[in-house]
């Protein structure tokens, strides 16, 4: 009898202990997402009915059914109402404080005339005390509806500007950043007003120019490194300013589904502010910064430091930004032949190359990935041949390094394979094309844009990724001008019919990868964002449209409804 006991107890243990094995306690979800059309940008599922998070973690995509087993009292329910989710989206270059400062100075983006410049800061001058400096930033004479009388190089000069603001110093960065426009008093200060240039066309300085008039004298306009001349004169910001910048360019990305920033080139104040606003828990987008390759003694310190990636991944430090030649808008793009519409000109390499070899091998040797500004053939050239040198001199440390070069706006064509097969990562903004390519022909003429520029399918073709992005402040952060862009090859009006060079448009998948889980990987963060998977992070970007099938002409019309960032609801447009 004891031993019949003995035998039914041990097979009820047994039963328990198969029962607990194969039925573990289920994990809850904190938040379900269901009721849209959910984009996973994952392989083995394109799309699902439903997304269960945990905290800040993704803890299940797929059926509603099976998601709906994650779920108690507890549980908040977010239901898309026919809406669509994708991945967060990844500004994967661009300005995080010149976001925010564009918001707080003079926003020159939507000016389309010098008179329409001449009059914003007319207006700002009445509410200015005598002697403040009015900065601001967005004009592009290549985009305006007409030119002034007077003209030199295709540039305004300074004298209406002038006018308007005689006791106000007037420093006027263009759209690319590469140049800028000054009024007398600024140059008055700057001690640059009575140059004894008579006779001289131009007036070079290292790695920039100071455009002048037939007589010698400057015309306001200050290209690449030349802005110094200028820039040093302007006060200091406070640490007032740079908190409000920051707020202000949080609250930008939050608008436009912006949950991680690739942050282009920090020197040591912007470190330190983004440490503090992490450490009173206002970091809520993901900054990956790129260190500003001008500071050469910030980058020895963090060579010896190594590189930062924290645990929440809020603030990553891993990668080193270097400048190296200039923009179209300004000829300052570094060149293999000459300007068409300068002959004169081949633009500026506004950084050493052996800098950028010397860069590349300390990156190999301690981990930093490099991230070089080039738009240029020759700058891209030039770049790739460095990096090229650094991968055979230090092959066991070339294994991963994503190098990347920013832009790569116009390519040789014999140089366009050699990205894939160096693994070197294009990150290119392709709302660039359709602001840039009406009067990018003027400067490089038909053959060369055809043959070598904006070639987003070649080079995906070809076997790399590309990262997406708007070079904001260059462009406004609006991710959705970029993925038009990106699919159509036409301007933001809608033209040409058909597209520039169409052969090069993305698939509307290639360009929810660039802005995805592409743009994750040129950070080394492909394993914990960038697609809807378990274990990665909670971010999603929920838009009112799905915008992988609207019509094309409707792209534009979408807008961010809901951002939820580190699995929290941060913008809700209930409008």
């Amino acid at each position: 009898m004891i031993s019949r006991f003995f035998k039914i107890s041990s097979a009820f243990l047994i039963l328990l202990c198969v029962l607990a094995c194969s039925n573990p306690k289920q994990e809850t979800a904190t938040l379900l997402i269901y009721g849209g059309t959910i984009y996973t940008v994952d392989s083995i599922s394109v799309t699902v009915e439903a997304v269960a998070t945990k905290d800040n973690k993704i803890l299940f995509a797929g059926s509603l059914e099976e998601a709906e087993t994650y779920k108690n009292e507890q549980t908040k329910l977010i239901d898309l109402k026919g809406k669509t989710m994708t991945p967060g989206l990844i500004e994967g270059h661009g300005h995080f404080m010149g976001l925010g400062y564009n918001e707080l100075n003079l926003d020159l983006m939507n000016t389309t005339s010098y008179q329409a410049i001449v009059d914003a800061v007319a207006e700002r001058v009445k509410t200015a005390q005598p002697g403040e400096w009015i900065v601001g930033r967005g004009w592009h004479q290549s985009k305006w509806d007409s030119m002034p009388a007077e003209t030199v190089h295709g540039f305004q000069t300074h004298h209406l500007l002038s006018e308007v603001s005689p006791e106000n110093p007037v420093y006027l960065k263009h759209a690319s950043g590469h140049a800028g426009f000054a009024n007398a008093k600024a140059m008055e200060i700057a001690g640059l007003q009575n140059l004894a240039l008579d006779g001289v066309k131009k007036y070079e300085v290292e790695g920039g120019e100071v455009l002048v008039d037939a007589s010698g004298r400057p015309t306001g306009v200050f290209n690449e490194r030349a802005q110094t001349l200028i820039t040093q004169h302007i006060p200091e910001k406070t640490p007032e300013s740079d908190a409000k910048a920051f707020q202000l360019a949080v609250e930008a990305c939050h608008k436009n589904g912006i949950t991680s920033f690739h942050d282009a080139g920090i020197g040591r104040e912007t470190i330190a502010l983004y440490e503090k606003m992490k450490s009173e828990g206002k970091m809520h987008t993901r900054i990956y910064a790129m260190l500003t390759g001008w500071e050469k003694d910030l980058l020895n310190d963090w060579y010896k430091k190594g590189i930062m990636v924290d645990d929440d991944h809020l603030f990553t430090i891993r990668s080193v930004k270097l400048n190296c030649d200039g923009a179209l808008g300004s000829r300052g793009a570094w060149l293999l032949e000459p300007y068409s519409d300068r002959p004169d000109h081949f633009g500026h390499e506004t950084l050493p190359m052996e800098f950028v070899k010397e860069t590349s091998l300390n990156g190999l040797k301690h981990g930093f990935q490099v991230c070089a500004h080039a738009i240029g053939d020759r700058a891209n050239r030039e770049i790739l041949d460095r990096y090229e040198m650094a991968f055979k001199e230090l092959p066991d440390m070339a294994n991963d390094h994503r190098f990347r070069i920013e832009h790569a706006q116009h390519l040789h064509p014999e140089d366009i394979p050699r990205f894939a097969e160096l693994n070197v990562i294009p990150a290119m903004q392709a709302v660039h094309m359709s602001s840039d390519r009406p009067w990018a022909i003027d400067r490089l003429g038909e053959k060369r844009i055809k043959e070598g520029a904006y070639m987003w399918q070649d080079l995906l073709q070809s076997g790399v990724p590309i990262v997406n992005g708007t070079d904001v402040p260059v462009e406004p952060i609006n991710p959705i001008a970029s993925f038009y862009a990106s699919v159509s090859r036409k301007t933001l009006k809608g033209t040409p019919e058909g597209g520039y060079e169409p052969e090069q448009k993305m698939t509307r998948a290639q360009a929810l990868k660039s802005y995805t889980l592409d743009a994750a990987y040129g950070a080394f963060e492909d394993h914990i964002k960038g697609s809807i998977s378990a274990g990665k992070l909670a971010d999603f970007t929920i838009y009112d449209q799905d915008i992988m099938t609207v019509a094309e002409e409707k792209i534009l019309d979408t807008k961010v409804v809901m951002t939820i960032f580190d699995g929290k609801v941060v913008y809700d447009n209930k409008k």
